[in-house]
């Protein structure tokens, strides 16, 4: 006859209830456009049976696929956060808005901020990077005085694109001057960024590295869109030049590859097709490599504070990169959104908002007056 076995106190979690007071009720999206840059991405609102609520920012998002995921989550916690990473993993920029709001919405239920949440403040303020409109020196000026305005002093400079045609040593004396010109803009406090949008070849990637090694640029971002081992090998084995990829991978396991190949320095996942949850499971694997993370970021002042949040909260962050527009109406459109709270800076970095969820309001009718489609 067998013995009965021994209640050790093992406790599972309870059934799905739709009275559970963080089961998910609501869910309302919209497709945001700004007037000018014509710059995309989609913020969703959650609320739960409790009362409270919470947004999220993502990508760009079509209107079936918004439709798709409010069958899915409706009538889930909003702590399933593993449920919508699976769910959502072929609409990374749904998975992103839905789990972010989704932390705004439990962070706000424990009446705490999202950094808080993550664990708690590794730091009291975060360093903003400034992404500039402008596709040569001329162009960024707009973009670069409102960023210097708002207290910025990190920045990005757009790389020069080189035609075939044009011998490698005239291309890369273009973009000596390129950057000296650009540098003398900013000011003898400012540090850059070079952003190349994966346009140059493994070769002229590594050639560029070289030659601006004395610039002591802060990293060369997207040197090249070939992500293969031996291919980015000849950009870090050539130059000292610090390398920032990563902001078209959505795959953990892709940037597992490139961490142990040595060949990143700066994590860049993007916000908008990255939960902030997925990132910072991405920063403690790029941790252990002795890597910094600083997320890359073209898309809404949800999704920037959201990164404010992140930052603060991962031991190996470096900067959160902040979209700065060109134009007044973008810029203003971005200030609404956000009740009033600016992308701003103090001498470089923003402070933590110490207020539950994301810290700010979200404005519901700036919203509903930028948005191409509510749903």
């Amino acid at each position: 006859m067998r013995r009965p076995l021994p209640d050790f106190g093992v406790s599972f979690a309870p059934p799905q209830s739709a009275a559970h007071p963080l089961a998910i009720t609501s869910f309302r999206a919209w497709r945001i456009k700004e007037p000018v840059s014509g710059r995309r991405y989609t913020v969703v609102k959650l609320q739960s049976q409790s009362g409270n609520s919470g947004y999220g920012e993502g990508g760009p998002a079509s209107g079936l696929e918004i439709a798709e995921a409010r069958g899915a989550v409706t009538g889930r916690r909003a702590t399933e956060s593993e449920f919508v990473r699976s769910r959502f993993a072929k609409v990374p920029a749904l998975e992103a808005a839905v789990s972010n709001a989704m932390l705004d919405l439990v962070s706000r239920s424990r009446e705490i901020p999202v950094y808080q949440y993550f664990g708690g403040p590794t730091r009291f303020k975060a360093r903003l990077l400034a992404h500039l409109e402008g596709a040569d020196e001329n162009a960024i000026t707009p973009s670069l005085e409102r960023a210097k305005r708002h207290g910025m002093l990190a920045f990005t400079m757009p790389a020069l694109s080189r035609d075939s045609m044009v011998p490698l040593r005239a291309y890369v004396d273009s973009m000596r001057k390129r950057v000296a010109a650009i540098h003398a803009k900013g000011g003898p406090d400012a540090e850059w960024v070079l952003d190349a949008s994966s346009g140059m070849t493994p070769g002229d990637a590594a050639t560029v590295a070289t030659a601006l090694e004395k610039n002591h640029l802060m990293w060369f971002d997207e040197p090249t869109g070939v992500l293969t081992a031996d291919a980015l090998a000849k950009i870090t084995s050539e130059s000292v030049m610090p390398i920032g990829l990563g902001r078209t991978v959505t795959d953990i396991s892709f940037f597992q590859g490139l961490l142990r190949d040595g060949t990143i320095n700066v994590l860049r996942p993007s916000l908008g097709l990255n939960s902030l949850v997925k990132i910072k499971r991405m920063a403690a694997i790029a941790e252990t490599h002795y890597v910094a993370v600083s997320p890359y970021h073209d898309g809404g002042p949800i999704g920037t504070l959201a990164g404010v949040h992140l930052n603060a909260a991962l031991p190996n962050s470096f900067a959160q990169q902040v979209p700065v527009p060109a134009n007044d109406r973008d810029a203003a459109m971005r200030a609404d959104i956000t009740s009033g709270n600016k992308e701003v800076a103090e001498k470089g970095y923003a402070a933590l908002f110490n207020r539950p969820g994301w810290g700010f309001d979200v404005n519901e009718r700036a919203l509903d007056a930028h948005s191409e489609e509510r749903i």
